[in-house]
């Protein structure tokens, strides 16, 4: 079996985020065998979506201390962190494009569909005005993180609501270059792809999950966050990665023992309908942001993003696992945003 530092996943990721936060990143996650066996000089879409995974976690390590925390105690007791999936919100507008991107989560599709995932199911989030939609690898559903993307419906809100949306999200760029649309074009037509190709096109996909607007002006921010706390969150963050998720086998063991440590752990463990998959996570790390002003600029402490744990059951009669999410455990870990 190939070494994964030098399989094309490592190599991938090493070239992206440099040899020493790439390879601290590889030895943080457990990557199963079977996605390491690309050999010669073509990058399979499995392999690339690993890759931008691996990226991604290793970007949100960086923003997220308690989380970074939470993944070096893990590793100095021997274990290695399971990428179960990561979640981003996007701004969806009644008519017409978010700025230059795609509206709400087309933004990602248009990512995630090529590189070999699909929509599992939509989940409503009604007293969140939004709807998460659940991303699935296609050829490894279990070993390939997930993702789940919300929209954020600005329709549903008020008309002050809706021009703040409009003056803050419609500065959004599209971060999407010719080089990073023709690997995602020949990925969408089974097409092979190079390792130079993927490498070049990497940074582009990577860093569509940031921030793509003009810092927003603070009366935008209030108006937003007096109706959403979400569409506030968006308003500094963007489309980065709000939580990335351990797997673990208890997740309740798990939240007594990190609430007994003193850990930012969430008052209560999320239960699913079915019972199969639970969830909980640190409350939201704080981070300064900028906000324009008539004067010039502020800066404010608000929410950033957070850590998440879930453990997940075997579907009945199956030894697969339950890999669904739940609209009521969804709106529980939304509410780590708003308390910083």
């Amino acid at each position: 079996m190939q070494d994964l530092h030098s399989s094309t996943i490592g190599r991938l990721v090493i070239a992206h985020l440099g040899e020493e936060s790439g390879t601290k990143t590889l030895n943080s996650l457990e990557i199963s065998p079977s996605l390491i066996r690309d050999e010669g000089g073509t990058v399979s879409r499995a392999s690339f979506a690993m890759a931008l995974g691996t990226v991604l976690f290793g970007v949100s390590m960086d923003n997220v201390p308690s989380g970074a925390d939470y993944v070096g105690e893990q590793l100095a007791a021997g274990r290695r962190i399971i990428l179960d999936h990561g979640a981003l919100r996007t701004i969806r507008f009644a008519e017409g494009p978010t700025g230059a991107l795609p509206a709400g989560q087309d933004a990602f599709a248009r990512i995630l569909g090529p590189l070999g995932y699909e929509i599992a199911r939509q989940y409503p989030l009604k007293r969140l005005k939004m709807t998460g939609h659940a991303w699935r690898h296609c050829d490894f559903p279990e070993d390939i993180p997930q993702y789940f993307v919300s929209e954020l419906h600005v329709d549903q809100f008020d008309e002050d609501f809706g021009a703040a949306a409009q003056r803050v999200f419609g500065t959004s760029r599209d971060p999407l270059g010719a080089e990073a649309k023709a690997v995602l074009d020949a990925y969408a037509q089974g097409k092979a792809v190079s390792f130079a190709q993927a490498s070049e096109a990497l940074p582009a996909i990577a860093s569509a999950f940031a921030v793509q607007h003009e810092p927003a002006h603070i009366d935008d921010y209030e108006a937003l966050l007096a109706q959403s706390a979400e569409a506030a969150w968006i308003a500094t963050e963007g489309n980065s990665f709000n939580h990335a998720t351990d797997r673990v086998a208890d997740v309740v063991a798990l939240a007594d023992a990190l609430r007994v440590a003193g850990k930012p752990i969430k008052d209560s463990v999320e239960v699913s309908a079915s019972g199969r998959v639970r969830q909980t996570a640190f409350r939201a790390d704080s981070v300064e942001r900028i906000f324009r002003t008539d004067d010039g600029e502020i800066r404010r402490t608000v929410p950033g993003s957070f850590f998440e744990f879930i453990s997940r059951d075997p579907l009945p009669g199956s030894g697969g696992l339950d890999l669904a999410f739940d609209s009521a455990n969804a709106t529980g870990i939304f509410a780590m945003t708003r308390a910083a």
